[in-house]
């Protein structure tokens, strides 16, 4: 896959920012390295049974301000099923899986809003409170 910049955002709220060379979604851990060379921090070893989703982005920053929008849009071609996913923390994403299964430990979401600054989104089942077909 090579190097992705990627958010990763535990179940516990704990958030880790950076880049990863070995994600690969049938393995069960991935390493994060730091993406700022002024504060170098040896690479964190993520389980991804201990996440809530892992974040494949454009931006490390991202843009603050940009709220997602849950409307898919008209003039595009959504590939997959389209889905409302509800984390038990009360976060909504909706997006589009191509190969969403429910007992399936994970899947990935690509993000409805065209401006978002998610490329997709890894969902582990265990941080879902709902999914919802749209």
């Amino acid at each position: 896959m090579g190097r992705l910049k990627v958010i990763a955002r535990y179940a516990d709220g704990r958030v880790i920012k950076g880049t990863t060379y070995n994600f690969s979604p049938d393995s069960p851990t991935f390493h994060i390295m730091s993406s700022n060379p002024r504060s170098p921090r040896p690479p964190v070893e993520v389980s991804v049974n201990d996440l809530k989703a892992m974040f494949v982005v454009k931006d490390l920053l991202g843009d603050p301000d940009h709220i997602e929008e849950a409307e898919f849009p008209t003039d595009r071609t959504a590939y997959g099923q389209k889905l409302e996913v509800t984390f038990k923390d009360g976060e909504v994403l909706c997006g589009t899986c191509v190969d969403y299964e429910p007992d399936r430990p994970c899947f990935f979401l690509l993000p409805a809003d065209p401006r978002s600054n998610n490329n997709r989104i890894l969902v582990v089942r265990a941080a879902i409170k709902k999914v919802r077909r749209l």
